[in-house]
């Protein structure tokens, strides 16, 4: 028997003017002539993300939702060449700390999945920097909110640049300026058109790096269509994590842009796949990343209530039978 426990990303579509990305660009930052007002004014707008932020996770557990993945723009223009000089966390120390608090206390899973921009295996000295220093900043929010951060980031492998082996090669090369603090925190999914499956088991493998499994990913891009065969190593890669195995869930919009996302969960894949994983392992986090947000796990978890083969425990969580 094996729990299987849903979260989403991000937005609620029940929860009204929740937003945890609400922004500012440069140019409107430019266009304030006092820059302490400046700057007191991306304050207000980052304590609102993470005010909002906390009205969401108040949702997920009235909800009994227990996994539930941050935004990755709670604090605009956090890294900008321009604001270095900017101590965001100060002024956000007691929010950082009630989201935390929360958290613990309800014991939720979360974690973020930093922007595409992220690449570490960028041949470009400066993205590579400016990737670190993008992965510093979700080390320091969860620092600040009192969450332990090992596992928390999963992201992709990063460019493939037409040269697969190379890319992957670059990977492990520019890992060794990525500060052991935040090599922790990291967790690596294959993506839909660079790296698959077997190429981020390679990766994961060879840094001792957790691999969140890509349900939707794989279909669109593999070289071995069977990718149960790599399940066992799949979990093997988590052996030494103080987290369950996770994954990520998704369908497919249509069969003619079969990479995009679908408003909610297809039901039957999901379950090709949670067949296949039965009683491998104890427990699994499934990440939903449906255009629909948490009304795709509602109505996902409406869909398995329907079926003789799992048995309910709450409102996110089921076991398979």
């Amino acid at each position: 028997m094996t729990i299987v426990r849903l979260g989403y990303v991000a937005m609620s579509m029940e929860v009204k003017n929740a937003s945890p990305s609400k922004t500012m660009t440069y140019a409107q930052f430019q266009k304030i002539e006092d820059r302490d007002a400046a700057l007191r004014k991306l304050e207000r707008i980052a304590f609102t993300n993470l005010e909002n932020t906390l009205r969401l996770l108040k949702h997920n557990a009235a909800s009994e939702i227990h996994f539930y993945r941050f935004s990755s723009r709670l604090i605009p223009l956090a890294n900008h060449e321009a604001l270095l000089d900017w101590d965001y966390l100060k002024p956000l120390k007691g929010i950082l700390q009630s989201i935390g608090d929360f958290v613990n206390d309800h014991e939720m899973r979360i974690d973020f999945h930093p922007d595409h921009f992220v690449l570490i295996n960028s041949p470009n000295e400066d993205i590579l920097k400016n990737s670190i220093k993008t992965l510093k900043l979700h080390y320091l929010l969860l620092k600040k909110m009192g969450i332990a951060p090992t596992h928390r980031c999963v992201m992709h492998v990063g460019g493939n640049y037409k040269e697969t082996e190379n890319s992957l090669e670059r990977f492990l090369e520019n890992w060794m300026h990525v500060p052991s603090v935040i090599q922790k925190m990291i967790m690596l999914e294959n993506d839909d058109t660079s790296f698959t499956l077997e190429d981020t088991l390679y990766l994961c493998e060879k840094l001792g790096i957790p691999l969140v499994f890509d349900y939707h990913h794989h279909l669109a891009h593999n070289h071995h269509e069977n990718w149960a065969d790599h399940w066992d190593r799949v979990v093997q890669t988590w052996k030494y994590s103080p987290l369950p195995i996770k994954m990520h869930i998704s369908s497919p919009k249509s069969e003619k842009v079969f990479r995009h996302h679908s408003d909610f969960v297809d039901i039957t894949m999901f379950f090709n796949f949670l067949k296949e994983i039965k009683g491998s392992i104890p427990h699994i986090d499934c990440m939903i990343e449906a255009k629909m947000k948490d009304q795709a796990l509602f109505n996902l978890m409406e869909e398995v209530k329907k079926r003789d083969d799992i048995e309910i425990i709450d409102g996110s969580t089921f076991l398979l039978k």
